[in-house]
């Protein structure tokens, strides 16, 4: 017990966002590698059909789950963050999600018989079934998320992780299937649910017009830009799925996740930062705002870098010995996809921003034009060049949106990018990419132990070169590491 108290002393002693970053990322790459993990279970038991009927289904939830959101759970926690009429502005969310549920429910019955993979009655239960749930779940998390209690937002997104994983891990080892991967998501949402609940403040309480209407014109453009956001998410895998079949989606969608690596930290500045940022707005505190997202720039791109550079020589043998033969073809695509993380990591930030300085209009106009792009480059590409030609579709729409996000960010708040750390970085990559070159010229790749052993010695030549340039980055991760209190940091 004195252990953990002495832990979490030194931790509770950095910086509010330092410390809420290290926390996220930490429990981020913990729950990242579990997942990765429980992927590579699923890809060999099931294979890419199966994987692709489930990645079909999340999409088509994700699509309706917007629409039964409707713009205003950002809109609450945006206006509840900002400390004004908080217990007001909780219960009018509370009475919209569950109207705009029924409608998503009514939509959803209608379109049924044209979805692609929602072709029987079971599926057809789950899904609604799911969507409840994940709409319960979406106001539990309003009040953590509003009043910036990061900490327990991240504990219950680890509980969902762990949950659906452990569920859908179990139930595939007994032969479910698909309905055992469904199963572990809503039972995942359910276990989220009631860890946020248990730390709800806010009260119910009487609330006007007015409160509808001040979160309305938010809400209706954050609307159309989650839209927009779920076009460009995932309108690549329901055309694949049109114009191919679900095998293709779960060799794409695998090629996806493995990508998304390299970008993960991208959520974790999102999540602590946009209501910060909103708050920083509402005080007019614009070089905090300017200072704190070139930092998380920098910090995204330390690992996105060196994980393209790296996949970039061994995508092949990444599908082959993770996945297996079946996900083997998804090697090209899986290069693409990393280029269009780095670039994602842009727009991820630059649209959070926007959103946070209440120009959720201008972030709208972006998404917009990105999405439909998107669904127009994805039904020219896809027939023609298959999976690989969706991945294509997905970097050019993301640079498109990074340049158009800036474009209308820039008049407020101006992003000076550190361009010496960014340069290092490049250069260790290099330096890192032609150790890899070298070694896979002398040893053949015959398994995963060899795979692993290159890999992590490049990821070794990459951070001992980095941190042995660039003095400032060391000196800035040197600097949590003193505050807390580490032994072989701080000389105790």
């Amino acid at each position: 017990m004195h252990i953990i108290d002495n832990v979490l002393s030194r931790v509770m002693s950095i910086g509010p966002i330092q410390r809420q970053s290290l926390i996220s990322f930490v429990s981020l790459i913990g729950v990242t590698a579990i997942g990765y993990l429980a992927t590579i279970y699923f890809a060999h038991f099931l294979g890419p059909a199966i994987l692709g009927s489930f990645y079909l289904f999340t999409a088509y939830f994700g699509i309706f789950d917007v629409i039964s959101d409707g713009g205003f759970g950002g809109a609450s926690i945006k206006r509840i963050s900002e400390g004004k009429n908080p217990n007001e502005f909780f219960t009018a969310s509370i009475i919209l999600r569950f109207v705009l549920l029924g409608i998503s429910i009514v939509i959803f019955i209608i379109m049924s018989p044209y979805l692609v993979g929602i072709t029987n009655s079971e599926l057809f239960y789950l899904f609604i079934i799911t969507l409840t749930v994940g709409s319960i779940n979406g106001i539990c998390a309003i009040d953590v998320l509003g009043t910036a209690r990061i900490g327990i937002s991240q504990t219950s997104n680890f509980i969902n992780t762990m949950v659906k994983l452990v569920i859908q891990v179990l139930a595939v080892f007994v032969g479910w299937g698909l309905g055992g991967l469904i199963a572990g998501f809503i039972t995942g949402m359910i276990a989220s649910a009631v860890i946020n609940f248990k730390f709800i403040r806010l009260k119910l309480t009487k609330c006007n017009f007015n409160h509808f209407k001040d979160m309305s014109t938010f809400a209706f453009w954050t609307f159309l830009s989650s839209g927009g956001v779920l076009m460009f998410s995932y309108a690549d895998t329901i055309l694949i799925g049109y114009f191919l079949n679900s095998e293709e989606v779960g060799i794409y969608r695998i090629a996806f996740q493995l990508a998304a690596f390299s970008a993960v930290t991208v959520t974790v500045f999102n999540s602590v930062l946009f209501p910060r940022i909103s708050r920083w707005h509402a005080e007019n505190d614009i070089a905090m705002i300017q200072l704190t997202l070139s930092k998380a720039i920098t910090y995204c791109l330390i690992l996105a870098i060196p994980v393209t550079a790296g996949g970039v020589l061994l995508s092949d043998k990444l599908m082959y010995f993770l996945y297996g033969a079946s996900f083997q073809s998804g090697s090209s695509c899986l290069i693409i996809l990393l280029f269009a993380q780095i670039a994602n990591i842009f727009m991820y930030l630059f649209t959070m921003c926007l959103n946070g300085i209440d120009k959720p209009r201008y972030s709208f106009y972006v998404t917009l034009i990105s999405a439909i792009l998107n669904i127009i480059l994805n039904i020219v590409l896809i027939p023609v060049f298959g999976i690989t030609g969706a991945a294509a579709a997905m970097l050019l729409t993301m640079l498109i949106n990074a340049g158009l996000a800036y474009a209308f960010l820039k008049p407020v708040v101006t992003v000076p990018l550190e361009l010496r750390s960014i340069g290092y970085m490049i250069g260790s990559s290099m330096v890192m990419a032609c150790v890899i070159i070298a070694s896979t010229s002398y040893v053949k790749i015959q398994d995963f132990t060899n795979l692993f052993t290159i890999v992590l010695m490049g990821a070794l030549v990459y951070f001992i070169i980095l941190f042995t340039l660039d003095k400032k980055l060391t000196s800035d991760i040197k600097n949590i590491l003193t505050k807390m209190q580490l032994p072989f940091i701080s000389g105790d």
